[in-house]
């Protein structure tokens, strides 16, 4: 039984994530040959303020390419 998890940034819609995890789901039946009924798979959403690159959060890094 596959447990998968995604973690990721928040902001995507409700149809972007129900796609993606719908995606991900199939891709893990197509690939390891899992019962689709077995195939667990969840989103993890972090706040932009807590995640960083290089030590610059995601907040500080979006705040700066909208100024340019």
């Amino acid at each position: 039984m596959p447990f998968i998890q995604i973690t990721m940034i928040a902001g995507r819609t409700e149809e972007q994530k129900r796609d993606l995890l719908a995606a991900v789901s199939q891709a893990t039946t197509d690939s390891i040959g899992a019962p689709p009924e077995t195939v667990r798979a969840w989103i993890v959403e972090v706040p932009p303020t807590d995640i960083a690159v290089a030590g610059e959060t995601h907040a500080d890094r979006r705040a700066k390419s909208d100024q340019t």
